[in-house]
């Protein structure tokens, strides 16, 4: 019985693995892979955000560890809390033209707390983003220095410049 499940349990792995709808692809600085935040689409919502710079409409979620702690109001989040942000292209909503709607998805970004990782900066973040260029995403080239810079401008909220925004 016990190798039957064992079994059962490494098939299913292994077919989980090739179902994954998250390409294979990791950062050459970190080795943070896309596939670390596979389920990413179930985290919760915690804050939208309108990047003027980049027209583009950034949600952003936390998965369970995360969002508890954004939901208490820690100062500074726990060992695997995962923020992850998802950044869409808009267009005018055909059905209400003075609105705009997300159209479609340029890059997903995350965030994860890992001082055994990483706390080579000092933050404990471990930074990764996938750009999605003619259709398909790939590994920023560039590094996450760029990353650190920018979020060291928010370090009193441990690096983080999203709240949770009550919804009432």
């Amino acid at each position: 019985m016990k190798k039957t499940v064992i079994i059962s349990t490494i098939l299913m792995g292994l077919l989980f693995a090739q179902n994954s709808k998250l390409p294979d692809l990791k950062m050459a600085d970190n080795n943070l892979s896309f596939k670390m935040i596979e389920g990413y689409q179930d985290y919760k919502i915690v804050a939208t955000h309108f990047r003027t710079d980049k027209n583009e409409l950034r949600y952003i979620l936390a998965n369970p560890i995360g969002y508890n702690a954004l939901k208490e109001k820690l100062k500074v989040m726990p060992e695997g809390s995962k923020i992850v942000k998802i950044g869409w292209s808009v267009k005018k909503m055909p059905s209400f033209p003075t609105a705009l709607e997300a159209d479609e998805v340029q890059r997903v970004e995350y965030m994860v707390k890992n001082s055994k990782v990483f706390n080579a900066n000092g933050d404990n973040w471990g930074y990764a983003r996938f750009i999605k260029k003619d259709g398909k995403f790939k590994a920023w080239d560039k590094g996450v220095n760029g990353c650190i810079s920018c979020h060291s401008a928010v370090k009193d909220s441990d690096y983080l410049f999203t709240k949770l925004q009550a919804t009432f």
